[in-house]
């Protein structure tokens, strides 16, 4: 099989994805602008070919890289990024080729925010209020019927980036003269965010599944500068699943991973939030593979050559990201911290750059069958001196 695979260098880890498809035999072809010495050893014997392009935001350039690995090796029959910031790309791709795999006209399902509140609404998951904002007067009214604080978050838009929580009727009034454009306001929920995640076959079942509890939402994180640490879970609450397999069938998410976020309220209410057809971010692959003893990356090799792959019943560990900041006057320096922890800190690493604002700068990973030895092993290596 010929899978084309952009950007494959980063986020780092993505790399293995080309090294576990091209164990399983597949012609592996990379395109992206990064110099082709400049990429990780093992993605190089991974590659059957790289492309290297100028700018790969040049729909163009990658246009002409396809048009190329398809002269010299035929059909392609899969491509992919597992990167929500070039889904789009993908679908334009998949169009222009004719690849199996989203296209443009499923797009608006997969991006657009105000798309999935109505697709949650047919799933029977609760939902946030919200509006697009297109105009003033409809903005100001909805802010009286829920209350503050709201929050403003782009339509289309990854993670935190540009999102704020809006609390007074000046900050509202700051924000409608900005004239947003593309921008929803939902009433704020209060609660924990849990996650449901995993990977689907080609019939849309899954064959992986997991959750994940957060510290703090990710827009709080961003706006006041906090270090962040989230968790996996052992056992799935019954109603998070539930709600996550109707929002899978209603998606028809096939061969792709998944990562749908919901608030838990302080009642236990379970409120949809948003779905990403794309792996979670960060190290979390790496998390579910520490906390089930399992391979996520050869799993998704796997169902992308529609070949069998099946998890074990039991997730015998919690693994917990906790990452730090710079310039944090931190209580335990990174020696104390692996001399009093060690035993339990499964990998630990620098971050890239782009995640700092949110995730920090340096990440452990802390794993346990106790949930709360690995929460108090987070709070551990995140005191502060004060």
């Amino acid at each position: 099989m010929n899978v084309v695979f952009l950007s494959p260098h980063f986020p780092p880890n993505w790399r293995l994805f080309c090294v576990r498809l091209r164990n399983l035999g597949a012609n592996v072809l990379g395109i992206a602008d990064e110099p082709y010495e400049l990429l990780h050893p093992d993605l190089r014997a991974a590659l059957t070919e790289y492309y290297r392009v100028s700018d790969l935001h040049n729909y163009d350039e990658v246009l002409r890289a396809l048009g190329y690995f398809t002269h010299r090796y035929g059909k392609i029959q899969r491509i992919d990024s597992l990167n929500e910031y070039w889904l789009e790309t993908e679908a334009h791709l998949r169009t222009d080729f004719n690849i199996e795999g989203p296209k443009i006209a499923d797009l608006p399902r997969m991006k657009r925010k105000s798309e999935m509140k109505r697709l949650f609404t047919r799933a029977q998951v609760d939902v946030a209020r919200g509006i697009l904002v297109d105009s003033p007067a409809r903005a100001r009214a909805f802010v009286a019927s829920v209350g503050y604080p709201v929050v403003a978050k782009p339509d289309i838009g990854v993670g935190a980036n540009h999102t704020f929580k809006i609390v007074n009727d000046a900050e509202l009034e700051a924000f409608l003269m900005s004239k947003p454009e593309g921008y929803l306001l939902e009433e704020y929920v209060h609660g924990v965010i849990q996650t449901f995640d995993g990977l689907t076959d080609r019939y849309g079942e899954p064959v992986f599944f997991t959750s994940m509890q957060y510290s703090d939402g990710v827009m709080e994180i961003v706006i006041n500068d906090d270090d962040i640490f989230y968790l996996t879970e052992r056992h799935i609450p019954p109603d998070l699943e539930q709600a996550g397999r109707r929002i899978l069938a209603l998606f028809d998410v096939r061969e792709r991973f998944f990562h749908f976020e919901f608030f838990r309220t302080p009642e236990g209410r379970l409120v949809a939030l948003e779905v990403n057809l794309r792996p979670p971010g960060g190290l979390s692959i790496d998390m579910f593979n520490y906390a089930s003893n399992i391979d996520l990356y050869d799993a998704w090799a796997h169902v992308a050559l529609h070949q069998p792959w099946q998890a074990p019943p039991e997730r015998p560990y919690h693994v917990c990201y906790a990452g730090r900041k710079p310039l944090r006057p931190y209580a335990l320096t990174h020696a104390e911290i692996m001399a009093r922890f060690g035993d339990r800190i499964v990998h630990h690493q620098p971050m890239p750059d782009l995640f700092h604002r949110a995730m920090g700068a340096y990440a452990y990973l802390i794993r346990s069958p106790d949930r709360q030895e690995v929460l108090a092993i987070a709070r551990q290596i995140q005191r502060l001196n004060v």
